[in-house]
């Protein structure tokens, strides 16, 4: 089956009769095809067929189609599967409960913000005192709905009419819509003079995948940042992999991570110029830097100290190094903190070594096989050895298991054997 904005089918309702928001004999017309379609989803007829769909079998969605459209439009059978194959994607970022009453689109569940991120965000908005926010590039409201469910009135505004429609669709299905405005425009034109803060979400995917160019995101970064500077307070959400040299001085930069991989980054207007923040979901964590320099070179000690992906993004392995006696890097080019004690931290993994080898896979080997090993966790820094394949080539057998990091210490090639700890 199609995306569920596509047409793929000609057959009529039940006893010839058109779905509301579809034309005859159940076709969508040509005009604003996506929102008509779209908008037979919200008829009765529409959200029974979700409800219905909501735990089917992507792999017999043939079948499903086939029955279901014995009673009802063509057309809309197709939107309702694809809105069910959205919704049980978008489990995983907004949960079952928020994600089977939402809608999405594709690029919609592929580029919103993960719930727990969202309210994350929110939260902070809120601590500021922030009453009211304009959220440009709203997408399909997963920002508004997390500023909203904290009693922060928002302005929704994105350009697509298709999204602002779904956007719309589910602050009033949240429960929202007295809270939030959904407004279809050019961001360029929308006056935010009487919100309290504003939040920019811009698009960085195009047609042809990933844009990496913060002057290439729609709008531009240096856009963005002259609407954050017209506010009292602002956010801009930008890829975690932005270059520091593009980070104005006046705004603070914070990394985020959920259950340890690295979600975004956002530009703070209003709070600590200058700052650069790891913070770690979902417990909540947050490392200011304090602008150490980097951590000395020294040999590698009985533990492995190995920084959240955020820590490294904001350039905190220091701070993070500052907290061990003793501590330095494995490599001055690697983000690996090793020390003789076992300390707790939030903000790094531990392991302890027993093994601190030049690599060689021979003997890697016939040292996993004296000591039983038949599971591996294979970590890499560094390395241009890629752990599927090397876990192909061991050829393991045992009840132990083993950490196995592939790095470089000093500039030479090692692997460090262990297993994870704490303190």
């Amino acid at each position: 089956m199609g995306s569920w904005r596509e047409s793929s089918g000609t057959g009529a309702g039940q006893k010839g009769r058109p779905v509301r928001g579809l034309g005859k004999n159940g076709r969508v017309p040509a005009q604003n095809e996506p929102v008509t379609t779209f908008a037979a989803l919200l008829t009765d007829e529409g959200r029974s067929l979700l409800a219905e769909l909501r735990d089917h079998d992507p792999a017999r969605e043939l079948a499903t189609a086939t029955r279901l459209r014995r009673d009802h439009p063509a057309e809309l059978v197709s939107a309702a599967l694809g809105m069910a194959r959205l919704r049980q994607r978008a489990v995983a970022k907004f949960g079952a409960e928020d994600a089977y009453r939402m809608f999405f689109t594709p690029n919609g569940v592929e580029q919103s913000t993960r719930r727990s991120v969202a309210d994350y965000r929110a939260a902070r908005f809120a601590a500021l005192g922030i009453r009211s926010v304009a959220d440009l590039c709203c997408g399909i409201g997963g920002d508004a709905i997390a500023l909203a469910r904290l009693g922060i009135r928002v302005l929704a505004v994105d350009r697509d009419p298709l999204t602002c429609e779904v956007a719309r669709a589910n602050a009033e299905a949240l429960g929202l819509a007295e809270l939030i405005e959904v407004r279809c425009a050019d961001v360029a034109e929308v006056d935010t003079a009487g919100y309290d803060a504003v939040f920019v979400d811009p698009a960085r995917r195009g047609g042809r995948g990933r844009i990496f160019d913060p002057e290439a995101y729609s709008p531009p970064l240096s856009w963005a940042i002259e609407a954050a500077r017209r506010a009292p307070h602002a956010a801009l959400k930008i890829a975690p992999g932005v270059p520091h040299e593009a980070i104005p001085d006046d705004a603070e930069a914070e990394w985020i991570s959920d259950g340890g991989d690295v979600k975004e980054a956002v530009l703070w207007f209003g709070t600590a110029p200058g700052a650069r923040r790891a913070t770690l979901l979902p417990g909540g964590h947050s490392l200011v830097g304090a602008g150490l320099p980097d951590p000395s070179v020294r040999a590698v000690g009985r533990y492995l100290y190995e920084p959240d992906g955020a820590v490294i993004r904001a350039h905190l392995v220091a701070d993070v190094a500052s907290g061990f006696s003793g501590s330095g890097l494995i490599d001055e080019t690697i983000a690996y903190v090793t020390a003789d004690e076992l300390r707790a931290t939030d903000y790094a993994s531990a392991y302890e070594i027993t093994d601190v080898l030049p690599f060689n896979l021979k003997k890697l080997k016939a040292l996993l096989r004296e000591r039983k090993v038949g599971v591996v966790t294979v970590k890499k820094r560094g390395s241009a050895v890629e752990p599927e394949e090397l876990r192909k080539k061991l050829k393991l057998e045992g009840p132990n298991s083993c950490v196995i990091v592939l790095t470089r210490a000093a500039g030479a090639p090692v692997m460090l054997l262990g297993h994870a700890v704490s303190a």
